[in-house]
């Protein structure tokens, strides 16, 4: 393997977890008389961190959104990931794969759910303490500030690193960082994978995949 270490996105690559947490942003957005759609909330927020997100909705509906809100929809998503979460099909056999090459995750979620939902998936050990969130951050994806962050923990040259992303978003992010990146599209919020791939070339991924098997192949 040519690179010095892999860097993992969390949602959509790791965690199947895009379509419950759009469902639950959408509800909540509803709840509090912000109407909002599955589709539209994976169009306009997918792949940033909380803090843009905040901005976007604010700029869209004109006005703030309540003073606990967050943690409101924090309580209705995680409801909603316990009807049903799982890994992204393959990621487990695909990290049992690494051996010791270093790895980390670059997330725009907050690190106690990063740590929880991989607690719940028996996948904590494959990452240790390297896990990296914009969460609170001004800069989050597509500035490449996390993936930076990552490299930097890891103690590797940037341009040594592959990441594996699914959001135009975070692809971008890891493209400015100077890393080579697979663009991911094997999630289950993945409906189009032929548009999905055309959208991950036009921001400039390198590789694209559509599982964890072609992503071996692209690394071997």
């Amino acid at each position: 393997m040519s690179f010095a270490a892999i860097i993992f996105d969390f949602d959509g690559v790791i965690a199947d977890s895009e379509v419950r947490a759009n469902q639950s942003l959408a509800e909540s957005l509803t709840a509090v008389g912000m109407p909002a759609t599955y589709d539209e909330c994976l169009r306009d927020y997918y792949g940033h961190n909380w803090q843009e997100t905040e901005r976007r909705i604010a700029a869209r509906y004109g006005r703030a959104l309540p003073t606990d809100f967050r943690e409101t929809h924090r309580e209705r998503a995680r409801a909603n990931y316990m009807e049903g979460f799982d890994p992204v099909p393959g990621v487990p056999a695909f990290l049992d794969t690494l051996g010791a090459l270093p790895r980390a995750i670059a997330s725009s979620s907050r690190a106690e759910y990063i740590g929880w939902a991989l607690g719940l998936f028996g996948l904590g050990h494959h990452f240790g303490e390297q896990i990296y969130s914009a969460d609170g951050w001004d800069r989050g994806k597509p500035f490449p500030d996390i993936y930076l962050a990552a490299a930097r923990g890891l103690g590797v040259d940037p341009a040594a690193c592959l990441v594996i992303e699914d959001s135009p978003t975070g692809a971008q992010a890891a493209i400015a960082a100077g890393m080579t990146v697979i663009g991911f599209c094997g999630a289950g919020h993945i409906v189009d994978r032929s548009g999905h791939a055309a959208m991950l070339r036009e921001v400039g991924v390198h590789h694209v995949a559509l599982t964890f098997d072609e992503v071996v192949a692209h690394i071997l």
